[in-house]
């Protein structure tokens, strides 16, 4: 698989022998999407705005964050925000599934804990994310939802699209899956309400800066250390995320000796995925620590991700807000 993701950002022959599935797949998405807009296949709204932050490509672009800085701002302008997503990587008995900073990663999914750990409010995972807000709304009094990379579940009305771009890597060789990463054409872009670009050179008008400060020990999170400490240190970096190398440059940049140890997207980390053979520092990021709590050692550390978001996004997404007319 990860072959297969390296050849969409580089040239590679295979697009070639792809291209006929991404035409299939290119049309069946196509269709789909005039299903719903012809009311042919329903879509249900929420009596409360709902906000979407997705992506329109395959893979890690710095939704996560991203949304931890959204709700906050929702917060601070005085709105009481819920949030849903459909927990990747989770398998709870039953939908929907509230979700609070002491969950089961493996019942609902890594990034929902970390979402729900720094913004501290209502928060469901389900497949079906009308059912998931439906509930947030009903048992919580949320009176605005936003939903976790929902861009392309449009059974679930919304009233802003944000979608987030990996600025590095933008969007591959510009092909639908799976001769490339693309989810939706680019032309889609042209349909959302706000674009933000996470790093890259992009000269666009919202841009998301993504700062690592401290590191916090996994065996007690009281103990936190400056990144700067580990400076010409060597270190071994472990990153089970959609774009592992961002992080790894970002340790390097900041002068750490860095063994990187890249794992699939959203990997359920086990005890010897760990092992190195020393006592070297390990840094993880912490959508990885919340799976490596149970046998966490004390040379392993976590990273959190600060994120700045450039130009009035949180003003220009309020005035937008204040037009909503409520469904309800």
């Amino acid at each position: 698989m990860k072959w297969l993701i390296n050849s969409w950002y580089q040239p590679h022959p295979i697009r070639w022998l792809l291209w006929p599935l991404s035409t299939l797949y290119s049309a069946v998405i196509s269709i789909r999407r005039s299903l719903y807009r012809l009311n042919i296949f329903k879509q249900y709204r929420l009596t409360v705005p709902v906000i979407i932050v997705g992506n329109i490509t395959v893979g890690g672009t710095g939704k996560t964050p991203f949304v931890i800085w959204l709700v906050k701002q929702l917060q601070q302008a005085g709105l009481r925000p819920g949030i849903i997503s459909r927990g990747y990587g989770g398998k709870a008995e039953h939908y929907p599934q509230l979700v609070t900073a002491q969950s089961n990663p493996a019942v609902v999914g890594d990034e929902p804990i970390i979402i729900s750990r720094h913004t501290h409010c209502p928060m469901a995972v389900a497949p079906n994310r009308v059912a998931a807000g439906q509930l947030l709304v009903e048992q919580f009094d949320c009176n605005i939802i936003v939903a976790d990379d929902g861009l392309q579940h449009y059974a679930l009305g919304r009233d802003i699209e944000i979608v987030v771009v990996d600025g590095d890597r933008l969007f591959g060789n510009q092909y639908q899956l799976p001769a490339g990463p693309l989810r939706e054409p680019l032309s889609r872009l042209q349909d959302v309400d706000f674009i933000v670009h996470n790093g890259g050179e992009s000269s666009t008008e919202f841009t998301m800066d993504l700062s690592q400060g401290h590191a916090i020990n996994l065996t007690d999170p009281n103990s936190t250390i400056e990144l700067g400490a580990f400076t010409d240190q060597a270190v071994h970096a472990v990153a089970g995320i959609g774009h592992p190398e961002r992080f790894f440059n970002q340790l390097t940049e900041a002068g750490l000796d860095v063994s990187p140890h890249p794992f699939s997207d959203h990997h359920a980390f086990q005890k010897a995925d760990l092992e190195f053979n020393n006592d070297k520092t390990i840094l993880m990021t912490e959508k990885d620590a919340v799976k490596c709590q149970a046998f966490a050692k004390k040379n392993m550390w976590y990273i959190p991700i600060n994120a700045t978001i450039s130009g009035r996004l949180n003003e220009q997404l309020l005035d937008k807000l204040a037009g909503i007319t409520p469904h309800g």
